[in-house]
């Protein structure tokens, strides 16, 4: 299955795992750069960027394959060095970055000059196409079904990968509500070039997460997320539990962000992953969860989705127009 994304990062398959907060750590991305797909390290999971250097020399241990870091800028309690974090990258000698959230144009000034390729993560055409303009490599679309932020349009997977598709020019990845090869060939026909999968990855035996939130996610369907900051104009789509339940409704009922402050930190959803009480705090999931119902090693979960890509492609599509 070859792609321009397949053929624009060196890659055997056209799956990629972005950054997620607490999980894109070294173990995971080494397991998905030896399956053959892209895998990203979290550069804000490290809580330094020195730690992140060392994360990414670790990774190198364990894969000799490519890998990228995702760099993310969203709102923060207490923002990180965002430029230190971006030097470490430059200077660990990484050539795949992952950029989310604010207007890359930062970025791509200090990264492509140091033969860094960028891949932007997108919620609208909109923005994908103004990432384009400044230049990026490649972009991600991410649909509403996807955890983390989908952004405020809430334009389903299923419209935006087309529309997208119908006007961005460059290497184009589908995220959002993928977790198995249906996703990944539904995405190529919508005219991505490939998929990128977070909860999907999340569950597999070299997550880095607790086993009981692997069995969590297992065990919830599609309908276990709370989309929450709806009323501070950041939405974001987090697993469902009583954590995530009350911060919707105390916005719901005119609270602002100090009133969720507490149950919305960070370290009380780095908790959850550490020790698998899936009520501690806020944690991410998708609506893929629903699509989820095992727990394989990375390297079984690649291979299952792309034989079962071939076969659907050459053989139930292929036998539909014959």
């Amino acid at each position: 299955m070859r792609t321009r994304f397949t053929e624009l990062f060196e890659i055997d398959h056209p799956l990629m795992q972005g950054g997620m907060q607490w999980v894109g750590r070294a173990e995971l991305v080494a397991a998905v750069a030896n399956a053959g797909a892209l895998g990203c390290i979290t550069a804000l999971t490290q809580p330094t960027p020195e730690a992140l250097a060392a994360e990414i020399a670790h990774c190198r241990e364990l894969t000799d394959r490519p890998f990228g870091v995702n760099l993310t800028i969203l709102p923060s309690i207490t923002p990180p060095p965002y430029a230190e974090y971006r030097q470490a990258i430059v200077e660990s000698g990484v050539k795949i970055v992952e950029t989310a959230g604010a207007n890359p144009a930062e970025h791509l000034a200090h990264l492509q000059p140091a033969g860094v390729k960028v891949i932007h993560k997108a919620t609208s055409v909109r923005h994908a196409l103004k990432a384009e303009s400044l230049g990026v490599d490649a972009v991600s679309i991410d649909g509403f079904e996807c955890a983390g932020h989908p952004g405020e349009d809430d334009v389903p997977g299923l419209i935006l990968i087309a529309a997208a598709a119908s006007r961005v020019r460059i290497p184009m990845i589908a995220s959002g509500g993928i977790a198995d090869a249906r996703g990944l060939v539904a995405a190529l026909a919508l005219g991505a070039d490939g998929a990128n999968m977070g909860t999907r990855f999340m569950c597999t035996v070299e997550s880095p997460i607790h086993q009981r939130i692997k069995q969590q996610i297992v065990a919830n369907d599609e309908r276990a997320t709370n989309l929450i900051f709806r009323s501070l104009g950041n939405t974001a789509r987090v697993a469902r539990n009583g954590v995530s339940d009350e911060v919707v409704q105390r916005l719901a009922d005119g609270g602002a962000f100090a009133d969720v402050r507490e149950l919305v930190a960070g370290r009380r959803g780095a908790k959850v992953y550490e020790t698998g009480d899936p009520e501690h705090g806020i944690w991410w999931a998708g609506q893929s969860q629903g699509l989820i119902d095992d727990i394989p090693t990375v390297a079984a979960l690649v291979a299952r989705i792309v034989g079962e890509s071939e076969k659907l492609i050459a053989g139930r599509l292929a036998a539909i127009v014959s």
